[in-house]
């Protein structure tokens, strides 16, 4: 967990630490050494100098920054003093008007307002942990050096006493290793070298000896940690924070909201999202632990593999000499090759296993050292500092499961060798003797990034095709590919196709939404990387027919489904092929023949609604009948909002389902007919229309949604 707890900038545990709008953190003091001025906010030549000597460094998180017309980016200028990690450090300089600062791992910038660095909250959750961490680092080593001095690292035999410590390294040299290893020039002279701490006998006494007032405490026990005070609002600071802003994420306080700063925000309890928020942490941390688990596991499985290499090498190896030299001295040339290319396949085979261990151990170590971090800050009682990184680390822990895809724990080569050597009246033949197989020439591999063909790649209506090649042959033969969109919003990806085929269609997306799509293949050895991302953006209204296959028996379509009409004098319905979720969709229907003034329904209903009763009559349709005369809205048999006006032959009722505002309404002759029909409407819904042989429709789809709608 310590790199969690590491300043990017100087290397050293967070002092102070301060919350970017990227999610990073740095200390305070190293914020300071890294905000830079922006060229807007460079001063006359002529004021330099008096401005240079009233300056106080202190003073810049209290300066004006930005500007309207400034972007809110900006970038570092050259500069030759550098932190111990590599990032520069900018020394005190002349206040300018501008000035902006750039996050050291991700490198956005951002510019500064009047409050300076005070406007970036402190993150006084990672400063709680940080201080806990010190605290249990400490009574670890006092543990290890109650029996004897702190011993150096780096001794290879009889380790002798540690007389420095680097604070950035966390590692304890002897004078001699020191000079050796960490020498005070190059990158490594910027490092803090310290005394270790002495043994604790030498401790107690000199506890005893400046704890003689009583302050020291009771056998030199660090005192408890007091309980850290409520957050209060940075513009209120005399309020706590008790709301948390949805839209903002971020805390408030109840002047907050009746100042109307949050008023059409989406504002809920603190205690509330801080208990959802803690709750998601938890569930995402359960699939990162069953990861580090399995990791373990296929560790286990490495380190045991590399001695079955081991040893199977070493007898192969004493096989192959028996065979050789039971052929004297005809085998003797030949032998040498053969031993040549059993000890590359057993240098191949090891060098594989070892990488295989290396990788996973450091992404095993990245993932427990975040599981860590994440466990310490789930146990803080601070909901407002714990809001303040939540939702980066959620992301972390999601994108975390990415790491071990399709593949990762599964050995890339196995311990067996795959040689066979024939010696059978092969004396003759002695000089072309070679293994029957061999694995060294070709080595296996992971597929490569396929080629999405944009040529091929298209949408219609709310469905897309793709299709994609592979652009060099592989080793391996492929297995398969996996086809992955994301939400049409820029959410996270999900698989929509595993399989074999080179060209696949999507059905069922949301109308006028544009989709980000990417493929991979994978094979035996495992997954190889994602193509490059092509966008779709479907249609911006709907097309859509008559379904014959989900339409009642008494159903006739003609017209290439675009027509109905029926052979029952019961009403029957028949539903669209479309099906919304999302967004706004207008669809008319045309009287093409009435007689004996019967009632029709129009409407939308679920895929599994009644077919052999009038729209309405069930939970799960929502629909206006209406005859000669009048009209009715129904649903679940209840009928309301009675309105005059009916419609004959020619007529046309148009149907508006606004799924952003969940509601329905209903349209005869191009006006609007009755208020509002429906409100709260949510879920996935399919035109439909019930009708008895006394009528025939006709559907009109693609049409612009109606202006001035009243509710």
């Amino acid at each position: 967990m310590d790199e969690e707890l590491k300043c990017p900038v100087c290397g050293s545990l967070f002092k102070e630490p301060i919350l970017l709008p990227c999610s990073h953190n740095v200390c305070l003091a190293c914020a300071r050494n890294i905000t830079v001025q922006t060229p807007e906010g460079e001063p006359p030549v002529q004021n330099r100098a008096s401005a240079s000597s009233d300056y106080d460094y202190l003073d810049m998180d209290k300066m004006s920054l930005y500007s309207e017309t400034d972007s809110g980016y900006g970038s570092y200028t050259p500069c030759q003093l550098k932190s111990p990690n590599g990032v520069r450090v900018f020394p005190p300089t002349v206040p300018h008007r501008h000035c902006s600062l750039t996050c050291p791992l991700c490198h956005r910038s951002v510019s500064l307002d009047e409050r300076g660095l005070r406007g970036f909250p402190r993150n006084r959750l990672l400063e709680a942990i940080v201080s806990r961490y010190q605290q249990n680092r400490a009574a670890a080593a006092a543990a290890a050096a109650s029996s004897s001095a702190v011993k150096c690292q780096l001794c290879d035999r009889n380790p002798v006493d540690a007389t420095v410590m680097c604070e950035q390294c966390d590692v304890f040299y002897c004078t001699a290793c020191q000079q050796r290893c960490h020498p005070s020039r190059g990158p490594l002279a910027k490092h803090r070298l310290v005394p270790p701490p002495p043994p604790q006998n030498q401790a107690g006494a000199a506890a005893a000896a400046s704890g003689g007032s009583g302050s020291g405490g009771a056998g030199g026990q660090q005192p408890p940690a007091t309980a850290r005070k409520p957050a209060t609002c940075a513009e209120h600071e005399a309020e706590n924070f008790s709301m948390y802003c949805c839209s903002c994420k971020a805390p408030v306080c109840m002047k907050c909201m009746e100042e109307g700063k949050h008023g059409k925000h989406d504002v809920k309890p603190l205690a509330v999202m801080w208990k959802q928020h803690k709750c998601q942490l938890s569930q995402a941390l359960n699939g990162v632990s069953d990861k580090a688990k399995d990791a373990k596991e296929f560790l286990v499985q490495l380190k045991n593999m590399l001695q079955q290499i081991q040893e199977n090498g070493v007898e192969f190896e004493a096989c192959l000499v028996a065979q050789c030299d039971s052929l004297i001295e005809a085998l003797t040339r030949q032998k040498a090759k053969l031993l040549t290319k059993v000890t590359k396949e057993k240098e191949y085979k090891l060098k594989v296993v070892r990488d295989q261990i290396t990788h996973c151990t450091m992404k095993l170590r990245q993932t427990t050292g975040m599981m860590e971090f994440c466990l310490e800050v789930i146990k803080e009682n601070d909901p407002s500092g714990f809001l303040q990184i939540s939702d980066a680390l959620i992301k972390r822990v999601t994108s975390s499961q990415d790491q071990w895809v399709k593949g990762a724990l599964e050995p890339k080569v196995g311990p067996e060798f795959d040689l066979t050597l024939t010696t059978d009246s092969l004396l003759q033949t002695i000089l072309q003797l070679d293994f029957t197989q061999s694995k060294v020439e070709s080595l296996p591999s992971v597929p490569v990034a396929p080629l999405l063909q944009l040529e091929k790649c298209c949408t219609r209506n709310n469905s897309a095709t793709l299709a994609w090649r592979v652009t060099a042959p592989c080793s391996s033969p492929i297995e398969g590919y996996v086809l992955e969109l994301d939400d049409g919003n820029g959410g996270q990806y999900r698989e929509v196709y595993v399989g074999k085929e080179t060209v696949c269609t999507v059905d069922g997306l949301h109308f006028n939404s544009s989709y980000n799509a990417r493929v991979k293949a994978y094979n035996s050895i495992g997954v190889g990387p994602y193509s490059k991302t092509v966008v779709l953006k479907t249609s911006d209204v709907a097309w859509f027919t008559f379904d014959p296959t989900s339409a009642h028996r008494d159903i006739v379509l003609t017209n290439e489904n675009q027509t109905v009409s029926c052979n029952s004098y019961d009403d029957r319905v028949v539903l669209g092929t479309a099906a919304f979720s999302k967004g706004v969709h207008y669809w008319e229907v045309s009287i093409d023949r009435y007689d004996n003034h019967p009632d029709p329904a129009f409407g939308v209903a679920r895929i599994n609604t009644m077919k052999d009763m009038m729209l309405g009559k069930d939970d799960k349709a929502w629909a206006m009948y209406v005859d000669n005369n009048r009209s009715w809205f129904m649903h679940n048999n209840s009928h309301t909002s009675r309105a005059e006006g009916g419609i004959t032959k020619g007529s046309t009722v148009g149907v508006l389902l606004d799924l952003t505002k969940h509601t329905l309404t209903f349209f005869i002759n191009k006006e609007q007919h009755g208020p509002t029909a429906f409100e709260n409407l949510d879920g996935v819904f399919m035109p439909a229309v019930s009708l008895n042989r006394n009528v025939q429709v006709t559907l009109l789809t693609g049409l612009e949604v109606p202006k001035n709608i009243k509710q």
